[in-house]
């Protein structure tokens, strides 16, 4: 193997070990859990998440399913984005998407990286999607519903936002957020304070 492949893996290997290390945080999992998960040991993840250790496609895999996203979340190639873009913008065409099986949402991180104290983030209700169920951040969070109605409960207040209105939630109130239309999709823009 030449040098300049095998440099070009070890800079593969800690591009994708980084975007796990930021979507395990991201989404509240440590690295115990995510061992346990995946049924490797707690080094073994933290290397991976170096970019030290190889990641075979059986074990990305596994990662994947405990971080909710499909394997291909992890071949989006930053290779394609000009150098001086990586870290600033996000073209429409090369937006990483999260799709909660069953559920009929669909989030487009709309951040160049997970790791920032700001995300922004585009989530698609699709007729009737969305739940009642109250859930709390850490953080503060905003939105700004770009098409379509959003049903928002706040605490034990219930609002009906349309097309242009937008909302912020402190971090220490319960809320849920739903399309009550059976006929056409919400589409909502996510600004969160402190990470996804």
């Amino acid at each position: 193997m030449t040098q300049q492949k095998q440099d070009a893996i070890d800079n593969e290997n800690l591009r994708i070990g980084a975007q796990i290390r930021d979507l395990r945080k991201a989404k509240g999992i440590t690295l115990i859990t995510m061992a346990e998960k995946i049924g490797r040991s707690v080094g073994y993840v933290s290397q991976v998440e170096r970019g030290v250790s190889s990641l075979p496609i059986p074990v990305l895999q596994a990662i994947s399913q405990v971080l909710d996203v499909q394997i291909s979340w992890f071949f989006h190639a930053d290779g394609e984005v000009p150098l001086n873009e990586v870290d600033h913008i996000v073209r429409s065409d090369a937006r990483r998407s999260l799709n909660f099986s069953g559920t009929g949402i669909r989030e487009e991180l709309l951040s160049p990286r997970l790791s920032g104290q700001l995300q922004m983030v585009l989530t698609t209700f699709a007729p009737g999607a969305g739940s009642q169920e109250s859930r709390q951040r850490k953080g503060e969070e905003g939105g700004l519903v770009q098409s379509g109605t959003l049903e928002l409960g706040i605490g034990d207040k219930q609002f009906l936002l349309s097309a242009g209105d937008s909302f912020i939630l402190s971090g220490d109130e319960t809320h849920w957020s739903r399309n009550p239309s059976q006929e056409e999709e919400t589409v909502v823009i996510w600004t969160l304070a402190g990470g996804y």
